[in-house]
C-alpha cells in the first residue's frame, strides 16, 4: 500500500495530501529510507515522521484498506516519540 493511503487508513494523518506534502517535503522516510508519496509499506517496516519540532517512528503491524477507528489504532505500534 501506498505510504500516503496507509498514513490516512491507519489515521495517524487526516488528510493524504498532508502525507503527500511530508514527502514531498523530505519529512517521511521508511526504513531509514526517503519516501515518496507513492513508496510501498509492508507490514514490519519503520516509517518516521517528521513535523516540524516533533519526530515519530512508528512500525506498521498490519495494512487494511479501510479501518474503523478502533482498528486503525491496531495498525502500528509507536516506537518513539519525541519533540
Amino acid at each position: 500500500m501506498r505510504i500516503d493511503k496507509y498514513l490516512k487508513v491507519s489515521r495517524i494523518l487526516k488528510r493524504r495530501e498532508v502525507g503527500k506534502e511530508l514527502a514531498l517535503n523530505d519529512r517521511l522516510f521508511i526504513n531509514n529510507k526517503l519516501a515518496k508519496p507513492s513508496s510501498e509499506v509492508k507490514v514490519g517496516d519503520i516509517v518516521k515522521i517528521i513535523f516540524g519540532n516533533r519526530e515519530i517512528s512508528i512500525e506498521v503491524l498490519e495494512i487494511k484498506t479501510s479501518a474503523s477507528k478502533a482498528e486503525a489504532f491496531g495498525m502500528y505500534r509507536v516506537i518513539d516519540e519525541s519533540k
